[in-house]
């Protein structure tokens, strides 16, 4: 494993990370389990979470994978960086979703109980709610860090112009400031190249992107005509299986991916590899979320981080996707 700096923080964490979307639904306990010992074994010292985890089971169901995760940690706390997010639904009435002082207060209490922990490493806002004062939002955080109930702020899919704006009333309300940005970024969705990414490096921010693989698109095992019955773009998580179709289940997506199958081939490397590998090679990120449904899964992802491609094979993953920085919306 290799590790590296957290944007402009002290902490070390791994240069990948585990991501726990699919823990409680996909995949039950006892396979979740199996996931953190593997990863932890491999080095993995970095855990992303978050309250309406798993995805796609709906307010009824959400936060079970933060309990999961509190399970597995119980007498390992200390030896992980450990993050958490807010801002979905997590309940019928209006306010508990989005970024209000109200719902952050009440989510970061919510979480530290079924993580059964006493605070987070990381708290991440897990969406822009352009309902609530940005001030409010902020203010809000201030307060869970300067509560002790985590260490650090950062977000998730926000839009560079919201970043820049949110970083600046930090800077002139003298808050504590986001130190990190979790961004969509893989071979096929590449926006964040343009805008995002050159923010965050300006302001030495740490940058986690999650969906590596394209909700497993970029593994090469689904086909354009056929109906997935598990995974990201199946029935079985609900609202989430349209989402991922919708992004990215188009002719010129399957046709990309022949590309790059072709060219992995002629190097003997499997794709989900060099996939995540072409992440990691840009500078600008820090640590790469993986996903796992089944512990098998990981092999070839943990593989990636002791991988280096080479400059000629870079550019031609660079080249064949390169329409992709165009991109489309957030989540």
């Amino acid at each position: 494993m290799q590790f590296t700096t957290f944007g402009r923080t002290g902490l070390t964490v791994s240069r990948l990370c585990l991501g726990t979307g699919t823990f409680g639904k996909q995949t039950d306990e006892a396979e979740s389990r199996r996931i953190f010992d593997i990863a932890s074994e491999a080095g993995v010292n970095f855990i992303d979470t978050a309250d309406m985890y798993p995805a796609g089971i709906g307010a009824s169901g959400m936060g079970l994978t933060e309990e999961i995760t509190g399970r597995w940690l119980a007498g390992k706390r200390d030896r992980f960086i450990l993050a958490t997010k807010a801002g979905g639904p997590m309940g019928p009435s209006p306010w508990d979703q989005g970024t209000s002082r109200k719902h952050l207060l009440d989510a970061i209490d919510g979480s530290l109980r079924r993580l059964n922990v006493e605070y987070v490493d990381l708290y991440q806002l897990h969406l822009d709610d352009a309902a609530t004062p940005l001030d409010e939002t902020l203010e809000a955080l201030d307060a869970i860090v300067r509560s002790g109930k985590a260490r650090y702020v950062g977000v998730s899919n926000f839009l560079a112009y919201r970043l820049a704006r949110a970083i600046g009333r930090q800077e002139t309300l003298k808050l504590v400031g986001f130190v990190s940005v979790q961004p969509r970024y893989n071979l096929l969705y590449r926006e964040i190249e343009r805008e995002l990414l050159p923010l965050a490096t300006e302001e030495n921010l740490a940058v986690i992107p999650f969906n590596p693989l394209a909700g497993g698109l970029l593994t090469g095992r689904y086909r354009q005509d056929e109906t997935p019955e598990k995974g990201r773009f199946s029935a079985e998580v609900g609202q989430f299986g349209a989402m991922y179709q919708a992004r990215y289940w188009h002719q010129r997506e399957f046709e990309t991916i022949a590309q790059l199958q072709e060219a992995a081939g002629g190097i003997g490397e499997p794709l989900t590899k060099l996939s995540i590998a072409w992440i990691l090679a840009n500078p600008a990120i820090t640590s790469v979320i993986l996903g796992a449904s089944r512990a098998e899964q990981l092999s070839d992802s943990l593989a990636a981080v002791d991988y280096s491609l080479t400059a000629d094979f870079k550019a031609r993953f660079d080249e064949l996707t390169i329409e992709y920085r165009r991109g489309d919306s957030v989540r």
